[in-house]
């Protein structure tokens, strides 16, 4: 007998602790290596992200596109929902500081507040287009997710991100 609906076994987002080597001098430290992941993705534009105290950025989500954030100062508390087919809206939920690095696979929603003033770069694994731009209510009930505030500071498009129930994304999870 086989299950209706098996598991799907996808890449999970991971977090990465970043070593630094130091010495006198000062300190060198490897912020990314392709071999770490075998299966893909592969990189091709880095963006550099600075934020004020209490920015909100997202919930975004990518149909085609993978993302590689790390921060270089302050830090940030971020959410993920996997809405990924067999994932059945899984979450996760870091604070991203200095040293450490986070892989979110396509097709998880991810959203990150800024605890003080952060710079952060995050590699991405297709061009900017404006094509797979998408986005998730950062309050939806339904996802309940927790954040270090209830006021935060958003772009216009992050204001008008609809909720889970009006998402319109073919091949994500109850859509």
């Amino acid at each position: 007998m086989s299950d209706a609906n098996p598991p799907i076994d996808l890449p999970q987002p991971r977090l990465i602790s970043l070593a630094a080597h130091r010495d006198a001098r000062g300190s060198f430290t490897e912020l990314w290596r392709q071999s770490a992941f075998p299966a893909g993705p592969s990189f091709c534009q880095l963006n550099l992200s600075d934020s004020e105290d209490g920015v909100l950025r997202g919930l975004h989500v990518h149909l085609r596109q993978d993302d590689y954030q790390l921060v270089l100062s302050g830090a940030l508390h971020v959410n993920l929902v996997d809405l990924r087919p067999g994932q059945d809206l899984r979450r996760w939920t870091w604070t991203l500081r200095p040293g450490e690095a986070l892989h979110v696979p396509a097709g998880v929603a991810h959203g990150y507040w800024a605890i003080g003033p952060t710079r952060a770069l995050y590699l991405v694994s297709a061009e900017y287009d404006g094509t797979d731009e998408h986005g998730l209510a950062w309050d939806d009930p339904t996802l309940a997710l927790g954040w270090p505030g209830d006021q935060p500071l958003l772009s216009v498009r992050d204001q008008n991100n609809p909720r889970l129930v009006d998402l319109r994304l073919p091949g994500l999870v109850g859509l």
